[in-house]
């Protein structure tokens, strides 16, 4: 399995080919509790890195998921529909949020290692 980079912002990102799998850090999760509620993104919408992709509303605030990447939406995580506490119960595993079809890979280079980030949390 590819290995996890992260933003300051807590999303986590995992590339496999050219395309991203991007989430919520187990960092933020806990932070948010109880996630009640996910506003997933349109498919095939064009994004740029730092662009707000949704909001997720837990039971103490409402968040916003931003792209560490620029690309394509290509698929995004019905799933939570349903069950936004995925996100709580396997943030990095079943709680993925969506995947984009990156257009720059240099972009990864400037994200976080998992060492860098849990320094970043704990700071």
């Amino acid at each position: 399995m590819a290995k996890l980079l992260f933003t300051k912002s807590h999303e986590w990102v995992r590339v496999e080919d050219d395309v991203a799998t991007i989430g919520v850090s187990d960092y933020a999760q806990s932070e948010l509790g109880d996630i009640v509620f996910v506003e997933l993104p349109d498919t095939g919408k064009s994004v740029s890195s730092g662009d707000v992709l949704t909001s997720i509303e837990s039971v103490k605030s409402v968040s916003e998921l931003y792209t560490p990447v620029s690309g394509e939406i290509i698929e995004v995580n019905t799933a939570l529909d349903d069950d936004p506490g995925k996100i709580n119960e396997d943030p990095t595993g079943d709680g993925w949020v969506l995947r984009i079809k990156l257009s720059d890979p240099s972009e990864l280079d400037g994200l976080m290692g998992p060492e860098d980030y849990e320094a970043h949390t704990k700071g």
